[in-house]
């Protein structure tokens, strides 16, 4: 028996230099005195405060770009038969052709251009961004986006209707470690004394709480004005809540993603000028497997809509599918669209 306990019995560690033997009490401290057969606890280091590794704050993004992954769910209206066709000519330059044919407007063709310059500032941003197209009546859209400096882009946009400026806007922006400022200019006329600031700050309070605020600023002969609103927005591991509040009234969306395959969103707007008040849920769902994507979406005006795009690989053709129904104007769109490229 006596040899069974002795072969269980695990065997004892080995001795270090300088350690205290089994059973003895734990040497005291530099400078302490301890009372014969008492032992000093193990107490774990602690750090002091200044050396704690903090989590930095992460850059909050665009202010303008607050509610985009709400809106991203949403399907967006199209109506008559739309072809498009983009050709890459280089790694930098591409154009595309789109021919759209409408029953309610005019039928239109629309000539784009993009340029990308080969100045990298990430793993999917190059500047300068030259994006334009002119349809078959002359009107033009266009705008350069470019990285003026390592935290400072700018941005230049016009719209000509008939060779005529319709409209033009500048933009600056600034992207700190942990805060984004902007500035935009749109339509200046320093002879009539017309033209509109817009101002935008979004600034990270925590790693999930980015907190900001808008101030507009237009005049023309006779009229001038200043909006102000505030926004919040609280970003989850799976989800994204955002407010903005001000004069002209209050919107809030709601993001969130169930699964790689489903994504949901509501959206809340109430306008204090039209006296008018919305709420729209929409959904996206993919299939990878059968490269499918559909998204539908309903409000409380009882519009209905859904769009399902579907890519025919390894061709280099994607099909989409576009039906809106307003059931109290008793309305149907629909729409078909062709891009290869």
């Amino acid at each position: 028996m006596g040899s069974v306990l002795a072969a269980s019995s695990p065997a004892p560690p080995p001795l270090v230099p300088g350690s205290p033997l089994p059973g003895s009490p734990l040497p005291a401290a530099p400078g302490l005195t301890v009372p014969p057969g008492f032992g000093m606890p193990s107490v774990s280091p602690v750090l002091p405060s200044d050396q704690e590794a903090k989590r930095p704050l992460p850059n909050p993004g665009a202010f303008e770009e607050c509610h985009r992954r709400c809106k991203e769910v949403f399907p967006v209206q199209m109506e008559g038969v739309r072809l498009m066709v983009n050709k890459g000519l280089s790694n930098h330059f591409q154009v595309n052709h789109t021919l759209m044919l409408s029953t309610l407007d005019d039928s239109s063709y629309r000539f784009g251009v993009t340029y990308v310059g080969s100045q990298q500032t990430g793993p999917a941003e190059s500047f300068p961004v030259v994006v334009g197209d002119m349809d078959n009546s002359g009107s033009l859209n266009a705008q350069i986006i470019h990285q003026v400096a390592g935290q400072i882009r700018s941005k230049l946009a016009f719209q000509t209707q008939q060779q005529k400026f319709v409209n033009w806007q500048g933009d600056v922006e600034y992207r700190g470690e942990n805060f984004t400022a902007a500035v935009t200019l749109g339509n200046p006329d320093v002879l009539v004394g017309s033209g509109i600031v817009v101002s935008h700050y979004l600034q990270s309070i925590t790693p999930s709480l980015a907190l900001g605020g808008e101030l507009v600023l237009h005049r023309r002969p006779g009229e001038e004005g200043t909006v102000m609103s505030l926004a919040g927005r609280y970003t989850g591991n799976n989800y994204i809540a955002t407010l903005t509040l001000g004069a002209a009234g209050a919107h809030a969306s709601y993001y969130h993603k169930a699964n790689d395959q489903l994504q949901v969103g509501v959206e809340f707007e109430a306008s204090t000028r039209m006296q008018e008040t919305s709420l729209s849920f929409g959904y996206q769902l993919d299939v990878p497997k059968a490269n499918l994507l559909f998204k539908g979406s309903v409000d409380s005006n009882w519009v209905v809509g859904a769009t399902l795009e579907k890519k025919l690989l390894p061709l280099p053709l994607s099909l989409a599918l576009c039906s809106f129904l307003n059931h109290r104007k008793e309305k149907f769109q629909c729409g078909f669209s062709v891009i290869i490229g």
